[in-house]
């Protein structure tokens, strides 16, 4: 027998343009855009591993990588180009495309948990959270004894210590309500960053403070191969999680009393959203930093493009993150060669036109399935 949430609508009837405002977006068929997205992901891939202030050709990159894949041998003298492509290019752009994944899909989830258009994955608080932690170890050597795994670490322990905390505070005897989440987030992300700032005021090393404040606006510098499966993981988990659950994020945003109606949790259900998304925020956090307005940017554009069913977003918008922070990267990386840019701060420059331009282009309503 079907459940309530599996009679929730996904594509209801939509009345007629009278003409008199502006026309309703046109959605792209899912399929194609589905198709063009999964075949754009490996080609920016390539791109990633191939762009570069390094002056390598088409041709080395194809070998390189198909070396690294199959096994191949390479000359003595390849080695210096070959580990630019294999050990510092190419999982860089792997790195990127999980964490515009998992930001795209977070913000998904958090803009259906907290009902609010502005809301991404940092209004909980979580990534300022997890600053702490890293400029600690960036300013003050914390955690020093762990090595290459002491930034990403310390970041992570403390993104779940600001989870805990953001969670104490917001919840109530009724559960966690979108206001009270999205004010405790608010305030806990300013009281955060006042200790980041004062701890990058108080660093006796002027490239300690450099360091801190490189983090502090997303950068994929320190990418490497072993960072990959950690914060894949975490995504992919995320992920399945949502996916398994879009039919509520239906019900849950079109309201609590809707979803109570409809046979849904909406207390039950946005604390695991809550979890959920601390947890992918924190991983993706400890690996890049506090890269901004993915979260904010894909899930509306992807909204524009098929609607606001989760099923169809939650297929879309992590594909469009990946393949976008893939190519904020390369930018990042070629604009001002071979000096680096900070990845939040391309995405902010990027993104906010953009998202202007979606506004004013497209009629558009938040939640408007």
């Amino acid at each position: 027998m079907a459940t309530s949430v599996d009679r929730i609508p996904s594509k209801p009837s939509r009345p007629a343009h009278d003409g008199t405002g502006p026309a309703p977006p046109r959605r792209v068929p899912l399929p194609i855009l589905l198709a063009c997205l999964c075949a754009a992901l490996p080609l920016s891939l390539v791109c990633g591993a191939a762009l570069g202030a390094s002056g390598l050709s088409w041709a080395q990159v194809t070998r390189y990588l198909w070396s690294g894949l199959t096994g191949g041998a390479i000359g003595p003298d390849e080695v210096p180009a070959y580990t630019i492509v294999w050990e510092l290019r190419l999982p860089r752009a792997v790195l990127a495309a999980v964490v515009g994944a998992g930001l795209s899909a977070i913000g998904v989830a958090v803009q259906a948990m907290v009902r609010n258009a502005l809301a991404d994955p940092f209004v909980l608080g979580i990534s300022s959270g997890a600053a702490v932690g890293a400029n600690a170890v960036l300013i003050f050597g914390a955690l020093g004894a762990l090595g290459i795994w002491a930034l990403s670490t310390a970041a992570f322990l403390s993104a779940l210590l600001a989870m805990l905390l953001v969670y104490a505070v917001a919840r109530t005897e009724r559960g966690l309500t979108p206001l009270r989440l999205v004010l405790t987030g608010t305030a806990m992300y300013y009281g955060f960053s006042a200790v980041t700032t004062f701890m990058v005021f108080a660093a006796e090393r002027g490239e300690a403070a450099r360091s801190a404040m490189m983090w502090l606006l997303g950068s994929l510098s320190g990418a490497n191969w072993a960072a990959v499966p950690i914060a894949a993981g975490a995504v992919l988990a995320g992920l399945a999680h949502l996916g398994w659950s879009a039919r509520r994020l239906n019900a849950l945003a079109l309201g609590d009393e809707t979803a109570a109606a409809l046979g849904v949790d909406a207390g039950r259900l946005r604390k695991e959203l809550f979890l959920v998304s601390a947890a992918v925020t924190g991983a993706v956090v400890a690996v890049s930093g506090a890269i901004g307005f993915v979260g904010l940017m894909v899930p509306h554009a992807a909204r524009m493009l098929v609607g606001a069913d989760h099923r169809r977003l939650l297929a879309v918008a992590p594909l469009a993150g990946a393949v976008l922070l893939i190519w904020v990267d390369i930018l990042s990386r070629v604009v001002l060669a071979p000096a680096e840019l900070p990845v939040g701060v391309l995405t902010a420059v990027i993104g906010v036109p953009c998202f202007i331009l979606l506004m004013r282009r497209r009629a558009y309503s938040f939640g408007a399935i």
